[in-house]
C-alpha cells in the first residue's frame, strides 16, 4: 500500500518550575509503582534548523511552517455564548462559537459555580470521525473534573467538526489557528482570568498543543496526553497524506483537509514536502522547541500504539528527550499496561497528577 493511502481508523476518547535533570514524581509510594518516569534512550534531533530555501515550493508552504505560524496575526475576537445546555452543581455548560480565518468555529464552555474570575484550561480533543463527533466529545470528562477543581474550561471543535465551518488545514495548521483564535478570545468571557491559562491536548489535540507551544503563546503550563508525534514526518509515515476534496478516512488522513479549490501549486507542494527532509524540519515542532519556557507534562501509556489510530509511546519518548535537550521544564509519566485512553486506577492517577500540575502552575503560580 502506498504512503498516500495509509488508513486512519480511530476515534479518540477521554479524553516556579525550572528545567531539572530528572522529572520529579511526587505521588505516594503505593501509587508510584503504577506510574514511573524515566528518560528514553531514543535519539533526539540536535541539529539546528536549516535556513529555508528560496524555492517556489518552500515559498508557497511558508504559511504552514512554524516560522509562518509565528508571523501570522491572530486578532482577539469575541466568544459568543449560547443558552445553557446543562446546569448542575459543579458546572454550567454552554455552546459557543467564534471566528477563525473567517470561519465559524463551535465549541463548549463550562463554568464552575461562583463569580470568578476563574483560571482557564483549553482542552484540545483528539481525532474523531466527523460523522460521529458531537461538540465536546473527547474533552467532556476532563472538563467536568477540572470544573470540580475550580477551572473554567473551553473546548474547540476545530474546523470541519460538529457545527464548525469546514476549511483547509495542512499539517494540522488550520486546527492550530482555530485554537489560537480561541486563546486570543478568552478575555471576552467575563468569568475567565486571561492571566491564568493552561492547555491540555489528547492524541491529535496533543500534537496541536505541541505546535502551539512553539509559537510564543501566553500560557502558564501544558499537558500532552498520548500526543501525536511532534515530527510531522512520523504522522505521514503512519497515516499518509491529508484528504484532497472528499474526506474518506479509508483512503487518506482526514485529519488534514485540502479542498480541491486550493491552488494546484499548493497541493503539489504539500505532496512533495514529505519527500524533503529540510522542508519537514521547517514544519515539525520538534525542531523548534528552544523558545518553550513553561512547564510541560507528557503522559503516555506503555501499551499505546497497538492499533492504527493510536500513538506509539516512542513518539512521546522522542519528544521528551528533545524537550530536555532544548531546556524545556518537562516531565514524562509512563503508565504500564495502559493504551490510548487510560482506564481504572491509572485514569484516576492521571487526573490527580494533572490537577496538581495545573494547581501549581496555573491556578496558584
Amino acid at each position: 500500500m502506498r504512503l498516500t493511502f495509509a488508513c486512519l481508523i480511530a476515534a479518540c476518547a477521554l479524553t516556579a518550575c525550572q528545567p531539572t535533570s530528572t522529572p520529579a514524581i511526587d505521588l505516594p509510594p503505593a501509587r508510584a509503582q503504577i506510574i514511573t518516569a524515566t528518560p528514553s534512550p531514543e535519539a533526539t534531533p540536535s541539529e539546528t534548523t536549516p535556513p529555508a530555501s528560496a524555492t517556489p515550493q518552500r515559498d508557497i508552504l511558508f504559511p504552514y511552517t512554524i516560522a509562518g505560524l509565528r508571523e501570522r496575526n491572530y486578532p482577539s475576537g469575541e466568544i459568543q455564548v449560547g443558552e445553557p445546555l446543562v446546569v448542575i452543581d459543579s458546572y454550567t455548560r454552554y455552546p459557543i462559537h467564534y471566528t477563525s480565518d473567517g470561519l465559524t468555529i463551535t465549541g463548549i464552555l463550562q463554568i464552575p459555580p461562583g463569580d470568578g474570575p476563574f483560571p482557564v484550561i483549553l482542552l484540545n480533543h483528539g481525532y474523531f470521525n466527523r460523522a460521529e463527533y458531537r461538540s465536546g466529545d473527547g474533552t467532556d470528562r476532563l472538563a467536568e473534573f477540572l470544573n470540580q477543581r475550580g477551572y473554567l474550561t473551553l473546548s474547540s471543535d476545530y474546523r470541519g467538526w460538529s457545527g464548525s465551518d469546514a476549511g483547509p488545514s495542512l499539517f494540522h495548521t488550520g486546527l492550530v489557528v482555530d485554537v489560537m483564535h480561541l486563546l486570543r478570545a478568552i478575555p471576552s468571557v467575563p468569568q475567565a482570568d486571561p492571566g491564568r491559562v493552561g492547555m491540555l491536548g489528547h492524541s491529535m489535540g496533543g500534537g496541536i498543543t505541541t505546535k502551539i507551544l512553539t509559537l510564543g503563546v501566553d500560557l502558564r503550563a501544558a499537558v500532552l496526553y498520548a500526543p501525536n508525534s511532534a515530527d510531522d514526518a512520523d504522522l505521514i509515515a503512519r497515516w499518509g497524506y491529508g484528504c484532497i476534496s472528499d474526506i474518506n478516512p479509508s483512503q487518506c488522513n482526514s485529519a488534514d483537509m485540502l479542498p480541491a479549490t486550493l491552488p494546484a501549486e499548493l497541493l503539489d507542494a504539500y505532496r512533495q514536502a514529505a519527500l524533503d527532509p529540510l522542508q519537514m524540519r521547517e514544519i515539525a515542532p520538534i525542531y523548534h522547541l528552544d523558545d518553550i519556557h513553561i512547564p510541560v507534562q507528557i503522559h503516555i501509556g506503555e501499551a499505546d500504539g497497538d492499533y492504527i489510530g493510536s500513538t506509539p509511546p516512542e513518539w512521546s519518548y522522542k519528544l521528551y528527550d528533545a524537550m530536555r535537550e532544548a531546556g524545556v521544564p518537562v516531565e514524562l509519566v509512563r503508565y504500564p499496561g495502559q493504551r490510548h485512553s487510560f482506564t481504572g486506577q491509572s485514569r484516576d492517577l492521571f487526573l490527580e497528577r494533572v490537577a496538581v500540575f495545573f494547581d501549581q502552575n496555573v491556578k496558584n503560580p
